[in-house]
């Protein structure tokens, strides 16, 4: 009689999965986030992406077709937590307080994310041999953020929560108010980023100030 064969000697072996192109996309672009926020836009080849993200060069092209458009498209990306954010506080369930110190926390967490601040610092380096950079950071950072808030803002106006005029100018100050002075500080005075605690504290201050001149009145009924 034959002896039986060990169970594991003719057991198929299971094919490696393949990652989907949106996980690929994931890993590419924290890997290219993080080169360029050390290395630079000009010194960070494509190929060193590649191998970074540990994958071909022929796949990196193949979902991105050039440096410029990965760059674009990592931007991109990162605003999506951040309208995500925003838009999960607009219910009427929440306070407009609540709902504004989430909005404008959202907002910081993107503006003075260590990444992004190198990001910013390195697109003020080499905007002038690559004005696409600047030109893509702005559109897909900046305005988008202020547009995003100020589409928040809409809502608590249609509301009758606040009373303003010009939402999208309102949303670039607040903006303002929370990020500009830590990000400045950061990347032209080299001090470190404000703490978690300093942020939230920041953003609870610029809540207050801009609801104690924004608030709609109350009617009162007689």
């Amino acid at each position: 009689m034959a002896q039986a064969k060990p169970s594991g000697e003719c057991r198929p072996r299971g094919r490696p999965q393949l990652r989907s192109d949106e996980e690929t996309r994931r890993i590419v672009f924290d890997a290219a986030r993080h080169a360029f926020a050390v290395d630079g836009y000009a010194a960070t080849s494509t190929e060193e992406l590649a191998r970074r993200a540990g994958i071909s060069t022929k796949t990196l092209y193949r979902l991105f077709p050039g440096k410029a458009a990965l760059f674009e498209a990592m931007c991109a990306d990162r605003l999506e937590r951040l309208l995500s954010a925003v838009d999960l506080q607009g219910s009427d369930k929440v306070d407009i307080e609540t709902g504004l110190r989430a909005a404008l926390l959202a907002c910081a967490d993107l503006a003075l994310d260590p990444e992004v601040v190198a990001l910013q610092r390195m697109v003020l380096q080499e905007s002038a041999a690559f004005p696409e950079l600047a030109a893509n950071f702005y559109n897909n950072g900046i305005s988008r953020t202020v547009r995003t808030l100020a589409g928040w803002l809409r809502v608590q106006v249609k509301r009758k929560r606040i009373a303003i005029d010009d939402a999208e100018e309102v949303a670039g100050m607040l903006i303002g108010m929370v990020a500009s002075t830590p990000q400045r500080a950061a990347i032209y005075g080299g001090m470190p980023l404000p703490s978690r605690k300093q942020i939230e504290r920041r953003v609870q201050t610029c809540a207050a100030l801009f609801l104690d001149g924004c608030r709609a009145p109350v009617a009162v009924s007689l």
